[in-house]
């Protein structure tokens, strides 16, 4: 027999032809120890020149394409292309892995840069949105991401001069970017006027922000900050594709082919033009330089890389050079000297010295070469081309012999016959044509037998023969050399073949994997003398197998390096070397053939570090010696945990969704009111069963020598000498692994689930210390602690069973790898070196360390592969013991095999180290105790009945049951068993049981004794038992059944018990010696449910699945009837109290009743069905218990349920896994209920004892019986409280609130996509056409000067240019729909508050303002951070779009309110927006809160800028989220009809909802605010006014109407602990809308707020020393004296937006404002306050000054209009001749006229001068759109009216005629200009306006510039008059969306702009240019 294991010989990589220069840039660099560093398709190349050798890192599995070399010279990053590219951080001194950096790029890595300091790295990907991504490198940790370009990026560098900045750039841009937080935040270069925008190739930093870079055109362009400020023209004739920075200067490389050296100031040195030197060629283009000290180094286009010598710099050396362009297929080895040919697509053949490693010859052809072949003298080389000719040179000098052309398709194959004399040459026409060679190539035959393209060829050793391989993969043989097809297959087997490189044939079947047909395999190579054959592939692959290989699927060694394809194969003419050659990668591979070793030697050669093993997993060929898989191991291997959604299997966290999808289902049953839950609940008392039958080692003692396991979903801590269990409840599905930390006090749990997670908890307290998730799908297969207890690894079941290494108390992942095709049985890290680990599983073990964000990992090399199920450490680090499935044990040394010894019969399943030895346990049911070494076997103990103790809490099912887990500790041996017993064996012999339960299979049937606390259970494992339920807590007896069963009953009187069997049989036992009394066979299907009739159990009823129910006569055992008429299986049965009738549930969801004995069917009206007194109730259909079904009863079954005896709850099970207690009769849908998680799957029954005291629940798949005990109204638990909630929240939520409705509804979009805030029609002013006016003659000097534009006020001065706006004061505060976002600072000495996009710190001494301006957008919350440590540290969060990390994210601030400085921007997934920020107690974590649909929660480290932890917060609105004051890990958030008690554990959030049931008729209410007290008390304001009480997460009491409107903000005082509220209320004597209380909030103070309101709302309060500041919805904010009561207004601003209206006074600095919410205000700027307010009661929309100062006219939007004397505010006139709104009102400056504009596209006229009655005069018509702005000229004879149809139209006053002539308009000298149209104004209009539009502007009294404002929120300073489009301009920001309206007070001293959105006045000041 063939030997089928891989062969015994070693392929090592010796020499790698080539560079990768196409493509990539900037990947050619000098290491520390001057050596080169570069790659060449998957490798990684360290070249040393001095002694000529090569060292290679083989640790990516695709091309590499980036490469960058860290500060220090020694450490290289290379970065690949792939699907899930990854970035490896190398050793270039070692070549080995530090560090692996994954799963954030796709496509590839385009570019990588190490900042100064070499601590971090940045990777730009390939996909795209170009996605840049800044690591720390070491620990594998992503910092910061961003989107960095929509086109390609080509370079990046860090600024080595600035910390945390960079420089990117690519096709048409570069960006220079800042990181602070988590934020990558970029300013595009600005190109301007200075050169053209282009692609940027290159880049290098320098000093004072400067950055050079290389063009495309061969420009240097040369950058100041963002600016570009000046190019280097022509510094190479095209492209520079490289820029090296070094000590003495610049190094830049072109495509021209020429390098240029320049100094530190960029003056050019040098120039060195490769293309003139000896090796130079026309076309050569640099693609990399590397300048150090005397020495460069250029790689080019061509695979070529030279080193240049500075002082001879026209004599560089070439060193290394390769194939370039096209692909290389060509490849022949020399048959008597150690040379091999190599031809390609760019036309040229090599010969490379395989000894000297270089390349001797070079011919250029005229065309691509596809194949080669030397003659068997070595004289001749032959060349098959692709146009279908072949050539023929002499090898000696390479000239042509003869070249002939008789094919027009490519030659792919020719081949010399082995006695020199003929030539055989294949094309891709299908033949092959033989040649003469002494006949000058003459043709002499020609072989055509087959259908497709010649791929392979071989001759025979006496050259009589030919065969060929084709490309439809047949296999031919020819006579010599006639070319006669030979079709006698016996001749075939004759044949001698001198060499053997077909694919096809019996003697390489091996080669091709078995079942599949794909032909990828492109090149085979046979070594006769080592019988060893070599293939090559399309995957990159070189595989070496045994030859010859006759089965499919044969074992190999495989060895990586080539990418992509390879294609073609050969041995040297002696054997020593492998030559292959890589398709695209133009690359020839040169490897050592090592023949056989002795494995004593082979243990001091490391193997070359790789990512993928030598070893093949992939062939699994029916090797002789693997022994049969054990039939249980084969069940496990089969689990895959994974739920199919179908009607039994959902998991658990499908829920919510599911929930969501049936609300409207809801929605309409919530009318009726629904009953409350039964007062009474349950508490899980004791569970029966342990999991062994899939689950091993997962069985401990805990420090205080309780025992730890798991069963179903919960982690069990049982107390032996009480016979108690204590749960653990944290999971909500089954546990599959368990393990302990070395301490033994902590234990880490693992369970099934999509995204399934792993606990860590405290196994006394049995409290959550961390949650881990986010890495593993479908569940957790096994877990282990390191020696220190710091780390966790685990593994998880997916397909590559993903191994993470974790930091579990941080709850972050360390490292992350695909552990294994195969199932992972064992995980366990090393106990002396954290950073290394194993894995055993099916058919290996692999050694593992960490690199960085990855592992890389070896397979133990054992020979034959072995499937381990147990793995230890021993004594030394290097130690491994491992138990294997055929019952031996292997004894490793670092991963090579030293012996084994046989220790059990079967798989060893478990085994554990002691000090001094080991303890094994296997399927054989002995536990076997050994010395150190496994020399001897000290001890057995075999598990049987006879051993069992007396103590013993139940029986041994069977002797020898085999043993899953075992553990020592105190004095004892534990031990678990397949067969869910635990076990412990004391030292001396005698063995208790502790725990059992049911093995494996479902169980189904529980039934409770009639009168004492006992039950019986019956189940898929062919058991039948009976359990005590006493505190004895045993198994009193079991019997083995010869079928399963799903069903069982106890008689009345107790002593019978009726058992239904899964055949169709059921018998009848003595309850006490369950010996058969009778048994019956009628059915086919399974008994599904049987019962006794009541009283004397006369009849036994019992259903099955065939549909009917059987009823028998007991006493003579005989069938009286049958129930027919089901239309499907029986699901459930009962009888009334009389034993007349029966009633029948089926799985048709039918209920049906029957007349017993007979059987007849019955129709009973409902009204009487709820009079029937039923004996038992276990049905789940009829409307008494119609409320059970949950909302999701479509994919869900409830599947049993149990009446109490005394009628009053109903307790069910469902296929969730949730038991739930009801309040019987449960009328109505979705009954409320409270509900209980223990069991993982579905619950298959549930039963109340006798008595009500205990409720059993049987678990179907996880096999558990749990006892719960009833605990009655007054008894109350807290602990148990967690589960008791409903699913549907009460839809009645404490009332509506127009603002709380508001802030909901709030729909906040980023200022980038605000559209019109007018509604505009026409064409827009920049993108019309302009009209050529009629007369454009040049203007004779005799006619007039043109007049100005504008009338300037400032006569005699000289008139200065504005150059900037300089913000001075804010008068508003965003009160109305944001909360809690005022605070004191400093000691109280300033306060700080936010409104639109700015963040305002307000001295209260000065009243002076101070901003920070670095939001893009509005901000919606605002904290400061109270601990000491972060003294006036706030955050502040913004509105943001979609998620993507870019610009326009939404992000937090963190910021110094002093300086103004950012301390950290963290960009954020809360997509909308961010609305509620808290810091925690040490002032390190920031918690946020999202506007996203999920409303998620997120916590930050926000001075690294890391995410700790996230998760969705609610379904609905969380408004306040806020950690408790003296914690870091405990908050609460509120929100829309929820609260929700929060702890961080690790990474996880973990959530309680609050608790309502202990109060009466409490309900869930809409929460808005929160507080806290001491011993964990937390307040909620509700919306209602009540204030909710919660001690941890149980209401306790309520503080009713605490203020009769909603509690909109609360404030828990730090130093004294008083609370602070505010509400919404109307002013009284005794209440206020502010109070303050006690640390209780038992007793208050209310204080009232001066502010003259109606109603007061107060939006967010603090409390300084004696003081409370108060911000309210009127946009006020208040300092209140606690002593006094005194206010103080400090803010004011108007509480209702847009203010449309702004009118500056003509001489004073003062101004008015008019907005909607129908007031006019007057503002002082010096006095930096509000002068005065007139309510108008309508609101109101335009605002003027008469030019006097002494009248008011103000618009109102109804249509009136008022005049108003300045002096007394009395109302001089007022009049409505309009119907809809005033959009302008002005007078003239000769104060005759008033023209007021309104909406109805009409300017009306008024003379003043008739007095007060404001008769109109005229009006302006054919106005073809609404009236935007207006202005008189000077004069008063004109006004000119911008519309709404983007026209300006001009018209007489007051005539009302419109002007047409554009001389007049040009002529005319206006007294204002505030219009946004007009041709001297075009400039103002940018490219970006096509949704939003320039909504105002104003003009300087200077007349020199012109500020507008536009639906950006953008205030914009241009020069006036600005007739060319898109002008120069600055821009300044602040504002939301929306400026409605801009001007210039008097003397151009200020700017006013007034904000739509955001209710607020910006003061700007003017900078002057100086004289």
């Amino acid at each position: 027999m063939a030997d089928r294991t891989a062969p015994n010989y070693h392929l090592r990589l010796e020499w790698v032809y080539g560079y990768r220069g196409h493509q990539c840039r900037n990947n050619l660099y000098y290491t520390a120890a001057k050596e080169i560093v570069y790659f060449v398709a998957g490798v990684g190349v360290v070249y040393n020149t001095r002694e000529h050798k090569q060292k290679f890192y083989l640790g990516h599995n695709d091309d590499i394409i980036s490469l960058a070399l860290h500060p220090e010279q020694v450490l290289v990053a290379t970065g690949q292309v792939g699907k899930e590219p990854y970035i490896c951080v190398w050793d270039s001194y070692t070549v080995q892995t530090v560090s692996i950096l994954k799963d954030v790029h796709t496509h590839g890595i385009a570019c990588l840069a190490f900042d100064l300091d070499g601590q971090c790295l940045v990777s730009v990907g390939l996909d795209s949105k170009n996605t840049m991504c800044v690591w720390d490198w070491r620990r594998g940790k992503v910092l910061a991401t961003a989107p960095g370009h929509t086109d390609r990026i080509f370079d990046i560098s860090w600024d080595l001069y600035q910390p945390s900045k960079l420089v990117s750039c690519g096709v048409k841009h570069i960006k220079f970017w800042s990181i602070c937080g988590n934020a990558l935040t970029p300013k595009r270069g600005v190109f301007g006027k200075t050169g053209d925008l282009q692609t940027i190739l290159c880049l290098a930093c320098a000093r004072d922000e400067v950055t050079y870079s290389g063009a495309l055109n061969g420009d240097i362009y040369v950058w100041k900050g963002i600016n570009l400020a000046r190019t280097v023209q022509g510094a190479h004739g095209s492209g520079i594709f490289s820029m090296n920075a070094c000590e003495e200067g610049f190094a830049t490389g072109g495509r021209d082919g020429c390098v240029r050296l320049w100094d530190l100031n960029f003056k050019p040195i040098t120039v060195i033009d490769l293309r003139e030197t000896d090796q130079g060629y026309k076309g050569l283009s640099v693609r990399s330089v590397c300048w150090r000290g005397d020495h460069i180094l250029v790689g080019t286009q061509d695979s070529e890389i030279f080193e240049v010598v500075v002082h001879e710099r026209n004599k560089p050396f070439l060193i290394m050079q390769g194939h370039c362009e096209g692909e290389l297929w060509a490849l022949a080895v020399h048959p008597t000297k150690p040379l091999a040919m190599t031809g390609s697509d760019d036309r040229s053949v090599r010969i490379w010295s395989l000894i000297d490693h270089a390349l001797i010859a070079r011919c250029n052809m005229e065309e691509p070469i596809r194949c080669a072949a030397v003659s068997t003298d070595g004289i001749h080389l032959a060349l098959g081309m692709k146009d279908g000719s072949f050539t023929v040179l002499r090898v000696r000098d390479m000239t042509e012999v003869v070249h002939v052309k008789d094919r027009k398709e490519a030659i792919h194959e020719l081949k010399y016959s082995p006695d020199g004399a003929h030539l055989a040459v294949g094309s891709n026409e299908n033949s092959v044509d033989i040649y003469g060679v002494v006949q000058r190539y003459k043709k002499v035959g020609e072989c055509v037998g087959s259908t497709s393209f010649i791929t392979h060829m071989d001759w025979s050793t006496d050259s009589k023969y030919l065969q060929t391989n084709d490309g439809s993969g047949k296999r031919l043989l020819y006579k010599m050399p006639s070319g006669k097809e030979v079709t006698n297959k016996e001749e075939f087997k004759l044949v001698q073949w001198s060499t053997w490189t077909c694919s096809l044939g019996p003697e390489v079947n091996g080669i091709w994997p078995k079942y599949s047909d794909i032909n990828d395999i492109n090149s085979v190579d046979a070594n006769f003398n080592n019988q060893v054959l070599v293939t090559a592939d399309d995957y990159g692959l070189v595989k070496l197998f045994r030859y010859p290989c006759l089965k499919k699927g044969a074992k190999f060694k495989k060895y990586l390096g080539h990418s992509a394809h390879i294609t073609n194969a050969r041995w040297s003419h002696d054997y020593q070397w492998v030559i292959t050659i890589g398709g695209a990668d133009h690359s020839v591979f040169q490897w050592k053939f090592i023949p056989e070793r002795k494995s004593k030697d082979a243990l001091h050669i490391a193997p070359q570090e790789t990512l993928t093993e030598s070893h093949s997993e992939e062939s699994d060929s029916d090797q002789s010696d693997v022994p049969e898989m054990d039939s249980e191991i084969e069940q496990e291997t089969q689990l895959t945990y994974r739920r199919q959604v179908c009607v039994l299997q959902v998991y658990k966290e499908d829920l919510p969704q599911l929930k969501e999808q049936c609300k409207e289902k809801q929605r309409a049953s919530a009318t009726k009111k629904r009953v409350s839950p039964p007062s009474s609940s349950v508490r899980l008392h004791f569970i029966h069963g342990y999991r062994g039958y899939d689950c091993r080692s997962n069985l401990f003692y805990t420090q205080t020598g309780e025992i730890v396991y798991h069963v179903a979903g919960v982690g069990v801590v049982y107390n032996r000498q009480q016979n108690t269990q204590r749960f653990y409840l944290g999971h909500d599905d089954d546990i599959l692994c368990l393990a302990i930390h070395p301490l033994k006090d902590y234990v880490a749990t693992g369970q099934v689930g999509r995204d399934s997670s792993i606990h860590i908890w405290d196994s006394e307290m049995l409290k959550t210390l961390s949650v881990l998730k986010g890495h593993h799908q479908y569940g957790v297969c096994a877990v282990d602690f390191s020696a220190d207890g710091k780390r966790l690894a685990s593994v998880g079941l997916d397909d590559n069973h993903t191994i993470v290494l974790w930091d579990w108390r941080k709850g972050e992942k360390q490292s992350a790898i695909r552990g294994s095709k195969d199932k992972i049985f064992v995980i366990k890290i090393n106990p002396y070196m954290p950073e290394k680990l194993i894995t055993a599983g099916i058919k290996h073990i692999k050694f593992w360390h960490k690199a960085g964000g990855g592992l890389i990992g070896r397979k133990g090399n054992m020979g034959k592969t072995e499937t381990m199920m147990c793995a230890v450490y021993g004594w030394t680090e290097e130690m491994v013991f491992s138990g294997t499935s055929t019952g031996d044990i292997c004894i490793w040394k670092d991963m090579y095999l030293i012996k084994t010894i046989k220790a059990h019969d079967g798989p060893v399943f478990s085994m554990h180290a002691l000090e001094k030895g080991f303890v094994t346990g296997g399927k054989d049911g002995v536990v076997a105790l050994w010395d150190d070494t496994f020399e001897r076997c000290l001890k057995t103990y075999a598990v049987k009945r006879a051993v069992l103790a007396p103590g013993s809490k139940g029986l041994l099912l069977e002797d020898n049951p085999s043993i899953r887990a075992i553990s020592l500790g105190h004095g004892h041996i534990l031990v678990g068993t397949k067969n869910g017993e635990i076990l412990e064996v004391d030292k001396s012999g005698p063995i208790t049981l502790l725990v059992q339960g049911h093995m494996e299979g479902e169980v189904w049937g529980l039934a409770t004794h009639p009168h004492l606390p006992i039950c019986a259970t019956v189940s898929d494992d062919k058991t039948l038992r009976i359990w005590d339920l006493s505190p004895s807590h045993c198994m009193l007896a079991v019997r083995k059944l010869k079928k399963g069963g799903r069903c069982c009953c106890f008689s009345p009187d107790g002593k019978a018990l009726a058992v239904g069997l899964n055949d169709g049989s059921f018998l009848i036992v003595n309850a006490d010696t369950l010996e058969d009394l009778v048994s019956f066979h009628h059915r086919k299907d399974v008994i599904s449910d049987i019962r006794f009739s009541p009283g004397a159990g006369k009849y036994l009823a019992v259903a099955s699945c065939d549909s009917f129910v059987d009823i028998y006569n007991v006493m003579s055992s005989k069938r009286v009837g049958v129930c027919k008429g089901s239309q499907s299986y029986i699901t459930h049965l009962d009888w009334d109290k009389r034993g007349k009738l029966l009633q029948v549930n089926t799985g048709a969801k039918e209920q049906l009743f029957f007349e017993a004995p007979r059987g007849k069917k019955q129709t009973i009206p409902v009204s009487e069905t709820e009079k029937i007194d039923w004996s038992s109730w276990s049905c789940v259909l009829g409307p008494s218990c119609e409320g059970i079904w949950p909302v999701v009863s479509d994919v869900t079954e409830v599947t049993a349920s149990s009446l109490s005896s005394d009628g009053k709850v109903l307790a069910t099970g469902d296929d969730f896994g949730y038991v739930k207690l009801f309040r019987y009769p449960v009328k109505g849908k979705f009954g409320k209920f409270k509900r209980y998680v223990a069991h993982s799957t579905h619950v298959t029954n549930v039963r109340w004892t006798h008595d009500d005291a205990l409720l059993v629940t049987a678990g179907g798949a996880d096999t558990s019986l749990m006892i719960w005990t009833h605990e009655a109204e007054g008894h109350r638990d807290t602990r148990q409280c967690d589960s008791e909630e409903s699913d549907i929240e009460s839809e009645n939520d404490g009332g509506y609130d127009s603002d709380v409705t508001r802030e909901n509804e709030m729909n906040y979009t980023i200022k980038a996509l605000s559209t019109n805030v007018r509604q505009m029609l026409g064409i827009k002013p920049h993108l019309q056409q302009k009209e050529p006016s009629v007369d454009e003659r040049p203007p004779v000097s005799r006619a007039l000067p043109q007049p100005e534009k504008l009338q300037t006020n400032n006569v005699g001065k000289k008139k200065r240019q504005i150059e900037d706006l300089v913000l001075e004061l804010v008068f508003g505060y965003r009160g109305n729909d944001c909360r809690n976002n005022v605070h004191y600072l400093n000691e109280g000495a300033d306060i700080i508050y936010h409104t639109a996009a700015v963040g305002i710190v307000f001295n209260l001494s000065t009243a002076s303002q101070s901003f920070y301006t670095e939001h893009t957008d509005d901000i919606l919350c605002l904290t400061i951070n109270q601990h000491p440590k972060f003294p006036n540290v706030v955050a502040t969060g913004q509105v943001g779009d979609s998620a993507d990390m870019s610009v326009t994210s939404p992000s937090i601030h963190v910021w110094d309110a002093m300086n103004k400085q950012t301390l950290s921007v963290l960009r954020c997934f809360h997509s909308q927006g961010v609305c509620s920020v808290s810091f925690s107690a040490t002032g390190k974590l920031l918690l946020s809160v999202g506007l996203d649909l999920e409303h998620t929660i997120t916590i930050w480290k926000w001075q690294e800028g890391a995410k700790i932890a996230s998760r969705a917060g609610h379904t609905q609105r969380v408004f306040v989220a806020e950690f408790r004051p003296d914690s870091d890990t405990q908050f609460v958030s509120v929100g829309i009809k929820h609260v929700r008690f929060w702890t961080l554990a690790g990474r996880a959030l973990l959530s309680k909802k609050g608790v309502l049931s202990s109060i009466e008729d409490a309900r869930m209410q809409t929460m808005l605010s929160v507080a806290f007290g001491a011993n964990n008390l937390t307040f909620t304001g509700t919306i209602s006014g009540d204030v909710c009480v919660w001690k941890e997460h149980i209401l306790i009491r309520i503080v009713a109407k605490a203020h009769t409107g909603p509690v909109f903000t609360m404030y828990t005082t730090l130093r004294d602990g008083l609370i602070v509220t505010g509400g919404k209320e109307r002013p009284s004597k005794e209440g206020g809308a502010l109070k303050l209380w006690d640390q209780e909030l038992k007793r208050c103070r209310a204080f009232r707020l001066e502010t003259g309101q109606i109603i007061d709302c107060v939006r967010s309060v603090c409390r300084g020393k004696g003081k409370i500041l108060v911000g309210t919805r009127n946009a006020e904010i208040i300092e209140v004296g606690e002593k006094n009561a005194a206010c103080n207004i400090l803010v004011s601003g108007h509480m209702d937006g847009p203010i449309w209206g702004l009118g500056t006074h003509p001489s004073r600095d003062v101004f008015l404002s008019a907005a909607e919410d129908g007031t006019v205000r007057l503002w002082d700027i010096p006095e930096k306050k509000m002068l005065n307010k007139v309510n108008l009661g309508h609101a109101a929309r335009t605002v003027s000054y008469s030019p006097e100062g002494d009248m008011v006219a103000i618009g109102m939007k109804n249509g009136e209009f008022i005049i108003l004397l300045v002096a007394s505010l009395k109302i001089w006139g007022k009049k409505r001749d309009r119907r809809s709104s005033i959009q302008d009102i002005r007078f003239s400056p000769s104060c005759r006229y008033l023209a007021v504009g309104s909406n109805e596209n009409a300017v009306d006229f008024y003379d003043l001068t008739l007095g007060p009655a404001l008769n109109r005069i005229n009006c302006c018509r054919d106005i073809p759109h609404f009236v935007m702005q207006m202005d008189f000229s000077a004069d008063s004879n004109f006004i000119q009216v911008s519309t709404g149809a983007y026209k300006r139209l001009v018209y007489e006053v007051p005539s009302g005629k419109q002007v047409t002539d554009q001389m007049v308009i040009d002529r005319t000298t206006w007294a204002t200009w505030t219009s946004v149209l007009g041709d001297e104004v075009v400039g103002i209009w940018s490219r970006t306006t096509d949704k939003a539009d320039v909504t105002c502007a104003c003009v300087s009294h200077s007349g020199l510039n012109v500020v507008t404002g536009d639906d950006f929120g953008m205030v914009k300073l241009f020069d006036f008059p600005c007739p060319e489009k898109f002008a120069k301009h600055k821009r300044f920001l602040g504002h939301a969306a929306h400026l409605t309206n801009i001007r210039f007070t008097s003397g151009d001293r200020y700017v006013i702009s007034a904000g739509g959105d955001d209710r607020s006045l910006f003061v700007w000041r003017c900078v002057h240019a100086p004289h």
